[in-house]
């Protein structure tokens, strides 16, 4: 995550969210869409054996479409393989490389 955290700051710009969002995403002002959203991808990168059409049923419940539904899990199951593939290998921060 450490490698993604610039472009969050910059996609957010809200720099208040972006601290909240360090202790959790449940009560921090997000919409139920949004914390279904982020609900679906915490379980799909921590216990991907466990997901079940139930979390899926949710995000359409929540207002997302199957094309979202499709979007939503690309960008996770990216970010989680780059993330891994990163550690793996040992990849360090470039130098110039700040989290501000």
């Amino acid at each position: 995550m450490r490698h993604h955290r610039r472009g969050l700051r910059r996609l957010l710009a809200d720099d208040e969210l972006l601290a909240r969002l360090d202790e959790g995403y449940l009560g921090i002002g997000l919409t139920a869409r949004q914390e279904a959203m982020l609900g679906y991808v915490v379980k799909l990168t921590l216990r991907p054996g466990e997901m079940a059409e139930s979390d899926v049923r949710l995000l359409k419940d929540n207002g997302h479409s199957e094309v979202d539904i499709l979007q939503i899990v690309q960008v996770c199951c990216y970010f989680n393989f780059v993330n891994r593939l990163a550690d793996g290998l040992g990849v360090e921060l470039e130098p110039w490389f700040s989290e501000d």
